[in-house]
């Protein structure tokens, strides 16, 4: 058995790198609501260069658009998930298969989720009929052939950076999309110690080490543990414990609530 320990700055680096890959285009952030335009709204050509354009309407050409995003409905997101395993250590995607993520936008809010499925399945046609079924956001998408978890694609060469960097990539995975009020991991802050700032009171004897650690067991299984401060919707420090089998990085979590802070 051995334990390593992982500074906070870099976990920090791992996770914004994630989430910068993560990163929304602009069109898809707040689509605006659908609409209709009828031939006598189309604006009249000043000239017979605008005539180019009378078939692109809004100015640029069908090879430049990606799908229309329409508020209020699911659509395919043109963001590959899986992007931060190019450079991230110890981690890459299963051979044969493909990360696709989903989006559904409303006002002020939104969600978004990831799903694994082969790469024969994975083209945006296919993708797309797992919409036809998909009109409201309770009505999750889940297109043909996609795994129960993405995580069951993940490979990696079970060093101790490899299970940290999974757990962090998950979490950050899980939230892919989140607006508003569907946030809940980006209000986790990682931390090393209890802010000092505050009274917490701990619901058990404090831990002694909160420092990122991963501990590797003889029998090829692995533990990560960190520690997380999150002031929504009030200031709880929180516990993190992902157990990892012998053969896979789909792991047993617990996030639990070590010590609050009252107002």
């Amino acid at each position: 058995m051995s334990i390593q320990k992982f500074s906070l700055a870099t976990i920090e680096k791992v996770r914004q790198y994630i989430r910068k890959t993560l990163l929304l285009p602009d069109s898809e952030q707040q689509p605006q609501p659908s609409y209709d335009m009828s031939v006598d709204e189309l604006p009249e050509p000043e000239s017979l260069d605008d005539l180019s354009g009378l078939f692109t309407f809004g100015g640029v050409a069908d090879a430049d658009v990606g799908t229309p995003q329409v508020r209020d409905q699911w659509f395919v997101s043109t963001v590959n998930p899986a992007a931060a395993l190019l450079k991230l250590p110890g981690l890459s995607l299963k051979s044969g298969f493909r990360l696709v993520s989903y989006l559904y936008r409303s006002e002020g809010s939104g969600v978004g989720v990831v799903w694994a499925v082969p790469e024969e399945l994975s083209s945006t046609a296919q993708l797309e009929k797992a919409l036809v079924s998909s009109t409201s956001l309770s009505q999750i998408p889940k297109p043909v052939g996609a795994l129960s978890n993405f995580m069951e694609v993940i490979e990696g060469d079970r060093s101790p950076v490899s299970f940290i960097i999974a757990s962090i990539f998950r979490r950050e995975l899980q939230e892919f999309g989140a607006l508003g009020q569907r946030c809940n991991w980006s209000h986790h802050q990682l931390v090393n110690a209890p802010p000092s700032e505050f009274k917490w009171q701990w619901r058990n004897a404090p831990p002694k080490d909160l420092a990122p650690k991963v501990k590797l067991l003889d029998n090829g299984q692995a533990a990560v543990e960190f520690f997380t401060c999150c002031d929504q919707p009030s200031l709880v420090l929180y516990r993190h414990i992902d157990q990892y089998p012998a053969h896979h990085y789909k792991p047993q979590s617990l996030d639990q609530s070590v010590a609050t802070a009252p107002d």
